[in-house]
């Protein structure tokens, strides 16, 4: 996914809506991080663009049918608005100051913080998340430091949730520290 899709979305949910702030929440919320040909692929190939529009988030729903899964726009292009709540993520306090934007043509796409979209995530801790974040993880665009420390101040959807999270984070640490032991052992080589 590129972020010039969104862009193609976001103008057609513009017409259908009269909005033009969204808030894009889930795995394609990295397109708003940095150049988006250095991303890895695991972190930008959903075909799903979770949002919302920013002001009024209950409008994003009118663009559903038009612009969803199954819709003409879909397959036309091969990628659909998936209308979501501001309150589906499970998020830390914060998340709408750590927000990233990108304005063009009168529209203003606001992003999640790669971090805050990793405890979202990880609270769901489906194959695909977890991939996401250990790309994440390996690029240097998820920060298990700061997840941790943003984890205090989530208020997770029940105590398994928190527990799935707590857990997977602390899976993900032993994961990546192992990654980074290997990758500073140097190779011994046997002389020929």
């Amino acid at each position: 996914m590129k972020r010039a899709h969104l862009f193609t979305l976001f103008e057609q949910a513009r017409q259908l809506t009269g909005h033009q702030d969204y808030v894009v929440v889930g795995s394609l919320a990295i397109l708003g991080t940095q150049d988006e040909d250095e991303l890895p692929a695991d972190m930008s190939m959903s075909v799903d663009i979770d949002c919302y529009t920013k002001a009024d988030p209950g409008r994003i729903f009118d663009a559903q049918g038009p612009l969803g899964e199954g819709s003409v726009f879909h397959q036309a292009h091969g990628y659909y608005l998936d209308a979501v709540s501001p309150s589906l993520p499970s998020l830390p306090d914060g998340w709408e100051d750590r927000m990233s934007r990108i304005e063009q043509d009168g529209l203003r796409i606001w992003f999640l913080d790669p971090d805050d979209t990793a405890i979202s995530k990880y609270a769901r801790s489906q194959p695909n998340d977890l991939r996401w974040i250990r790309a994440g993880l390996l690029s240097g665009l998820i920060s298990l430091p700061r997840v941790r420390a943003r984890m205090a101040t989530t208020l997770f959807l029940d105590e398994e949730e928190a527990l799935r999270v707590k857990t997977q984070v602390a899976t993900d640490t032993a994961w990546f520290e192992d990654i980074k032991t290997a990758r500073s052992t140097p190779v011994k080589r046997e002389p020929l």
